[in-house]
């Protein structure tokens, strides 16, 4: 099989791998695109003794990813306020291809789940991702990571029963938070505040990432009347050429708010109960930049 057909069989696969473990829409590209480049380079004779090309390719993806992970640590300890994963947004109409569209809907994919992947190493990443995501068998994962199949099956075990009952929380049912956030938007609109602080949970935390570049809370806020005020400060700064759309983010409901046309800030959440719990807005222009883009073929999508 030729590298272009190989490259339109593993992107969808091979991009998701590598942004659930990175959290970046453009490292999850620069990811992919390395990948296939390294193995386009690599000698008819060796090509040919790869008996299992998806796990070649993967593991190739995989070891990007770990390299990745370990130069960033030291970007993520230094980065201005809250650091989110960079959204993967879906617009009305925007090209995606099917397998790909179908992998962005999964629930583990939800930006509160990629809050969780922050707290591991990026061994820990690895191992999960590849168990819990793909499935793969310890020995698979080993060969992965250089670590032996014993080693593997004790870090993922410790793993679950440190995130369990979080990861659990963290997954998300889009039909649900759809109704939610309609309902929110609804009272928004009305100005129904006590409907609104109905729809936050008493202890609902809002975070933020401007990532130094653009206006945001620095550290999160807490409580439904601060969330409450907070965004209703945001939304009186909004000017005549202010718009809402609804989009899909990381697989679940969530908006784009435009000025002129142009993506200034996304908000996603993960709700409990039917209210609230986590709210997440982007601000960071450079995350911002990759909405609009067709996932498939790197053009535009057209207004």
């Amino acid at each position: 099989m030729e590298t272009q057909e190989l490259y339109m069989e593993y992107r969808p696969l091979l991009f998701t791998l590598a942004y659930r473990m990175l959290g970046s829409v453009m490292d999850a590209e620069d990811v992919v695109q390395g990948t296939f480049l390294a193995f386009a380079g690599v000698g008819e004779e060796r090509k040919e003794q790869v008996s299992n090309v998806q796990a070649y390719l993967c593991k190739m993806a995989t070891n990007r990813c770990l390299d990745l992970l370990r130069s960033a640590k030291h970007r993520r300890e230094v980065y201005v306020g809250t650091w989110l994963p960079e959204p993967v947004v879906l617009r009305e109409e925007q090209e995606v291809d099917e397998p790909l569209y179908e992998l962005l809907r999964r629930d583990d994919l939800s930006t509160a789940y990629l809050m969780l992947m922050e707290t591991l190493s990026p061994e820990e990443r690895a191992i999960f991702v590849l168990r819990e995501a793909y499935q793969y068998s310890y020995a698979e994962i080993s060969e992965h990571v250089a670590k032996g199949e014993a080693n593997c099956r004790k870090i993922y075990s410790r793993i679950k029963i440190k995130l369990g009952p979080q990861l659990a929380d963290a997954r998300a049912d889009y039909h649900q938070d759809l109704a939610t956030l309609n309902r929110f938007l609804a009272a928004f609109a009305a100005g129904d505040v006590d409907q609104l602080l109905e729809l936050l949970s008493a202890d609902v935390t809002l975070y933020s990432d401007g990532g130094g570049k653009a206006t945001a809370a620095i550290r999160p806020i807490v409580s439904a009347p601060h969330v409450l005020a907070f965004l209703q400060g945001v939304a009186a700064k909004s000017g005549p050429d202010s718009s809402v759309e609804l989009v899909t983010i990381n697989g679940q409901p969530g908006l784009l708010f435009l000025t002129g046309g142009q993506v200034h800030t996304t908000l996603c959440f993960r709700q409990k109960a039917g209210r609230m719990q986590n709210i997440y807005l982007m601000r960071n222009p450079d995350k911002l930049a990759a909405i609009g883009v067709n996932l498939y073929n790197g053009k535009e999508k057209q207004s």
